[in-house]
């Protein structure tokens, strides 16, 4: 388990800026969190040397691109051993329309979220894709009818 760093109010401020807005320039990000631009870098670059910044990324709107089916597939597979859920790993890590995997306690061993263009994508996606994995045993699909809530910022 990683290390759980301990953020002080302003280090916290920061984030939470950043997660709304990271184009902003040290001089702003300085003004709204309320440091000047030096001591305010000085703690951009430390939390970035500390991993807590991971990168920065520019959120597209999935719809304007056409990827307005959202869809969860729970995956069974067909063994419960390190070498067959290693393999299953490197065959979704490289599956573009995968954008989330997650390995599961429970009746479920993964739960993959895809963004595809239509319900006709998500049936080529399963019989070109994912049912032709060797250690896939079963699946379940749930598509979302509509989007409420979709957030990256995390709760500080």
């Amino acid at each position: 388990m990683a290390d759980v760093l301990k953020l002080d109010p302003a280090q916290r401020q920061i984030l939470a800026t950043l997660q709304k807005d990271s184009t902003l320039s040290t001089q702003a990000l300085a003004d709204k969190v309320g440091l000047s631009p030096s001591p305010c870098w000085r703690r951009v670059r430390e939390l970035e040397e500390a991993g807590l910044i991971r990168g920065y990324v520019a959120l597209l709107d999935r719809n304007k691109l056409g990827l307005t089916t959202c869809v969860w597939v729970r995956v069974k597979l067909k063994k419960h051993s390190s070498d067959v859920l290693e393999r299953f790993e490197a065959v979704v890590k490289g599956c573009e329309e995968v954008v989330e995997c997650y390995e599961l306690l429970g009746e479920t061993d993964c739960l993959l979220k895809l963004y595809l263009p239509s319900l006709e994508a998500l049936s080529a996606f399963m019989h070109n894709f994912l049912l032709k994995i060797p250690e896939v045993d079963v699946t379940h699909s749930s598509v979302a009818l509509r989007e409420i809530k979709n957030e990256t910022a995390l709760p500080l």
